[in-house]
């Protein structure tokens, strides 16, 4: 079939043409819970009542009075044209005193705070600031996906150490520095983990700060279940150790404690120098966030400290839901101090038997509950299941009740 073009030439739609791809695009494997998603979807379109365990997507609603703040800045004219890339400064002010009140941490918001389109998009403008062809990143395995592929499109390479103890994990970040050449530009920090929910206390970034120092690596810890911890546990920051400052900076979202994922408002804090590469990538990738997003979690960040802390404790009866009743099936599982999330090994025999992968698509056909490969976060995660506490009590003792028939287990 021939067409003209708009000079009236000729065009050839039946002569194949050949679209080259990057290849940073090629780097990136399929993505593994495509075919978990689909199935899903197509269930749920038969009529099917799946209950979604997989993604760590809040549920519950945002606080009235931050609803009702966004409505009104969003009445106004004045806030519909370009926002500064930065952040309003009056948002930055805000996550300093946060900083200050939580950690006495100070920061300037002037220099060393910056409003991210969510914290993904923060790591991963980061990424393309800091590292390039030939450098190395650090990555905790197993790993958040956007952690080692952020790197990889940054045209850089991922290290992956495991971290389900916190002292061989720094010991094997001395290792790594000491024997790979060159020595790793940056190190990435996200505790509590995801997925393994794993933690660390103070000490533990004292001795990343050390490091940092000694090897001469930046440091990016990702602190986005800072709001989300249980059974008296208190979160530490990255930024609160001695000397942190000088070598690293940190990731902030509301999307958790603040129910706020969809709104996608993160923050990065900490060295200026970071601060100020993120910023000037940011200014060749985006206009800056919808303002009267930042005017309403201005009054978030002021006004719903209790909220939060009432929203954390929702997650720790949602994971007490869970863990009883896996273990009254006969799957022991260990109790997350933070996060949304349950990690936990797949049981005997079917962790002989089957990919977590594999595990999950039978959760899915035969319980029609949806939880997440462990395999989807890296070779270190093959064998376990990570399982989103999204979902309220009662669906998740539905979901508890389905899987123990689907195993053919007694709920006892």
């Amino acid at each position: 079939m021939n067409d003209e073009n708009q000079s009236g030439e000729p065009v050839n739609r039946d002569r194949p043409f050949s679209i080259n791809v990057a290849d940073r695009v090629r780097r990136l494997p399929p993505y593994l819970f495509a075919r978990i998603n689909r199935l899903m979807y197509e269930k749920r379109r038969a009529g099917d009542d799946v209950i979604d365990l997989g993604m760590g997507n809040p549920s519950d609603a945002p606080q009235d009075l931050v609803v009702e703040k966004l409505a009104e800045a969003a009445r106004d004219p004045k806030n519909h044209g370009y926002s500064e890339s930065l952040g309003l400064l009056n948002l930055r002010r805000e996550v300093a005193s946060r900083y200050f009140k939580h950690h006495g941490v100070r920061l300037d918001p002037h220099r060393e705070v910056i409003v991210c389109l969510g914290s993904k998009d923060g790591f991963s403008h980061l990424c393309l600031a800091l590292m390039g062809p030939g450098d190395t990143a650090i990555v905790p395995a197993p790993y958040y996906p956007a952690h080692l592929y952020g790197v990889a499109l940054a045209a850089a390479n991922g290290i992956l150490l495991e971290v389900a103890d916190s002292e061989k994990f720094l010991s094997n970040i001395a290792y790594t520095c000491q024997h790979i050449v060159p020595k790793p530009k940056v190190l990435i920090v996200n505790f509590p983990h995801n997925p393994t929910t794993a933690t660390v206390d103070p000490d533990f970034y004292v001795e990343v700060v050390r490091l940092a120092k000694r090897y001469g690596f930046m440091v990016i810890s990702d602190l986005a279940y800072e709001d989300v911890a249980f059974d008296g546990y208190r979160v530490p920051s990255f930024l609160a150790a001695p000397g942190a400052i000088d070598v690293g900076v940190e990731l902030t979202t509301m999307s958790k404690g603040y129910n706020m994922a969809g709104w996608r408002i993160g923050f990065c804090s900490g060295n200026a120098e970071m601060i100020r590469a993120l910023a000037t990538i940011k200014t060749y990738y985006d206009y800056g966030m919808f303002q009267p997003i930042q005017i309403a979690a201005i009054m978030a960040l002021r006004h719903t400290d209790a909220a939060v802390e009432a929203q954390a404790a929702v997650y720790q009866g949602r994971r007490n839901v869970l863990c009883d009743g896996l273990e009254r099936i006969g799957w022991p599982i260990q109790r997350p101090k933070a996060t949304m999330f349950a990690w936990t090994k797949i049981p005997e025999p079917w962790v002989s038997r089957m990919s977590s992968f594999d595990f999950a698509m039978k959760l899915l056909k035969e319980a029609a509950v949806v939880v997440s490969p462990g395999g989807g976060f890296g070779p270190a995660g093959e064998g376990y299941l990570r399982m989103a506490q999204v979902e309220n009590e009662n669906r998740l003792r539905q979901a508890v009740r389905q899987i123990a028939r689907c195993l053919g287990k007694n709920e006892g």
